[in-house]
């Protein structure tokens, strides 16, 4: 099969500049890399900002109309601060010098950058014990605020700049600290189950937007100096929301993600009312309000890539050609003794009466779920004749806290059940084909890939693992800061106070049991599923004589260039030909396709 032509997309609206909102900026493809542009909305014209080797993704633009964009240095490991560390830069919208934004400060990986009305500039930068928060002016050299060992970002900056918010993991015991410029100390909001969503903009107000995790749902809460922490019990949601402020401070535009698929709320503080935003059936990958009332979303379905639209027909950046996407797109709910899992289906166009081979794509996070979003991976696999399963299994996001913090069989293995459930439903339904069923999944589903492989050897006929996590243990202490305190909160504890629980959680544990073919992708400059727990693991299936391949790509765990991803598909598609029965004949076809970022673990 000829591949298609592959362009790369960050699921994220153009930001828009405060005080002219037909100047915006946008990160889009750029011959295979993600890279920064500008965007005038009344001439409709764009114009490339950066041109990275790595690729460029992170982005802002400020008042007085200066482009500001996170550059990676060349090696991605700028003063050993590790995978994309680098420093921000800065022109002005219409062109003019490449300048640093925060000249002399220390390089790391980006965590956040706001710039006020009036020019002040609060950024946050991770090395790899600490987490350095500054405080400036555009271009000059900034003044160190904090500096602390507690992975945190950048959580927002009141208007007038007299108050920052960081915010740590929403389960922390301090959530969300506010602190004055010079350090001090105003308020730390208690976790766990607190997320930060910033400052309101309207001039003149001190107002800090956040979610809050009851127990059994979500609800809105607030932070003021004069009223302290409020929690806006009338407005509550069963599963996960993101919020936004509306420019005039009084509104908030609510982002729900329910059961795979996305609803938006304008909710008015003032008088407790909510109503729906309409927008089409699918997912909203972001949505953000403007000052005339009206909001931008970044839409798509399975069928259909990601679209800009504004709810006021304003000229948003092309989003690229029509796409033709092969096949059939449905959910189905699998019951289980410990609830219904749910899961999107993606088959084949028929053309026979035989169950079509299945690949089930395993999502990463594991506070993440699989959406009814266009992916450039379920597309080639449809168009190849596979049928395509996406599993929201126990522990992802969009089902309600209960799911969420569901591990009753443990760490990995409550997911491994529920891969196990839906893949029995779905092979008695004669929807997929019971001896020709495949797993594949990156990051933490790629984890998932190995021990589903482990625990039940025979089930699979293949699996194909990218960039996962094989040993708990020896990834614990290589990886990033943030993902060992992930660890610790997971298993309840480190690797030495809980061992047991580790080895139990682990591929290479079962690593002697594989029987299925094993494609094994590793990046040689990945910070959070390290390549030597990688080696470690693959040196097990050797010794134990189990079939497998494996791919090594030079980059970090994330990326922005497609010709990785693409070279990771065709490996992938390939490995699948030569150990799934061959799909029955398809028609020919090769549109192109936008290919999707990795997953975060």
């Amino acid at each position: 099969m000829t591949a298609p032509a592959y362009q790369v997309f960050v699921a994220a609206l153009p930001d828009v500049c405060p005080t002219d909102r037909r100047r915006m900026v946008f990160t889009a493809d750029a011959a295979g890399r993600c890279e920064v542009f500008t965007w005038d909305a009344v001439s409709r014209r764009a114009r490339q900002v950066t041109n990275s080797r790595a690729g460029t993704v992170h982005r802002a633009i400020d008042a007085d109309g200066y482009v500001w964009w996170f550059d990676e240095d060349e090696d991605g490991a700028a003063g050993g601060a590790g995978e994309g560390a680098g420093r921000w830069w800065f022109r002005h919208f219409d062109g003019g010098p490449r300048l640093p934004g925060l000249p002399g400060a220390p390089p790391g990986l980006p965590r956040g950058l706001a710039v006020t009305a009036d020019g002040t500039v609060a950024a946050a930068v991770a090395g790899e014990e600490r987490t350095v928060v500054l405080t400036g002016r555009r271009g000059q050299v900034p003044r160190e605020m904090l500096r602390t060992d507690r992975p945190c970002r950048l959580g927002g900056v009141s208007p007038d700049g007299a108050l920052i918010a960081l915010a740590a993991s929403a389960h922390d015991t301090t959530a969300v600290s506010v602190l004055t410029p010079d350090g001090r100390t105003v308020a730390t909001l208690p976790g766990p189950g607190l997320w930060c969503q910033g400052f309101s903009t309207r001039p003149g107000h001190r107002e800090l937007l956040l979610v809050r995790d009851l127990g059994d749902r979500y609800a809105l809460a607030t932070w003021t100096e004069e009223q302290g922490l409020r929690t806006r019990h009338w407005c509550v949601f069963d599963t996960e929301i993101s919020a936004r402020w509306y420019p005039d401070g009084r509104h908030v535009l609510v982002r729900q993600d329910r059961h795979g698929r996305s609803l938006l709320y304008r909710v008015d503080l003032g008088s407790r009312r909510r109503e729906r935003v309409p927008t089409p059936a699918g997912s909203l990958l972001d949505a953000a309000p403007r000052a005339s009332g009206a909001v931008d979303y970044l839409w798509t379905g399975t069928a259909h890539p990601p679209a800009l639209c504004a709810t006021d027909g304003l000229a948003l950046p092309p989003a690229g050609p029509p796409v033709a996407v092969p096949g059939r797109h449905t959910d189905r709910w699998t019951p289980t003794a410990w609830g219904r899992v749910h899961c999107l289906l993606s088959l084949p166009e028929p053309a026979g009466s035989a169950p079509p081979p299945a690949v089930f794509l395993v999502h990463g996070g594991p506070a993440d779920h699989d959406r009814d979003a266009y992916d450039a991976t379920v597309h080639s696999l449809v168009a190849s004749g596979y049928a395509v399963v996406r599993v929201n299994y126990r522990g992802s996001t969009g089902y309600g806290p209960r799911w969420r913090h569901a591990f009753p069989a443990g760490v990995g293995h409550t997911q491994v059940a529920d891969l196990d459930a839906v893949r029995a439903d779905l092979v008695d339904a004669g929807l997929i084909a019971g001896d020709a069923t495949a797993l594949w999944g990156v990051s933490w589903g790629g984890y998932l890939v190995l021990l589903a492989l482990g625990r039940h050897p025979g089930r699979w006929r293949a699996g194909i693992a990218v960039k996962p996590v094989a040993d708990w243990a020896a990834a614990h202490r290589t990886t990033t800061p943030a993902l060992r305190a992930l660890d610790v909160r997971m298993f309840g504890g480190t690797p030495d106070e809980v061992p047991e629980r580790y080895a139990r959680a682990s591929p290479l544990t079962y690593a002697s049991s594989v029987t299925a073919p094993l494609l094994v992708v590793g990046a040689t400059r990945d910070t959070k599923c390290p390549p030597g727990q990688i080696r470690g693991y693959l040196d097990a299936l050797t010794v134990a004589g189990v079939p497998h391949e494996a791919m090594w790509l030079d980059t970090g765990h994330d990326g922005y260039d497609g010709a990785a991803h693409v070279a990771v598909l065709r490996r992938s598609l390939s490995f699948l030909r030569a150990r799934l029965p061959e799909p029955a004949p398809r028609a020919p076809g090769r549109p192109p396709a936008p290919a999707g970022g990795p997953r975060p673990r």
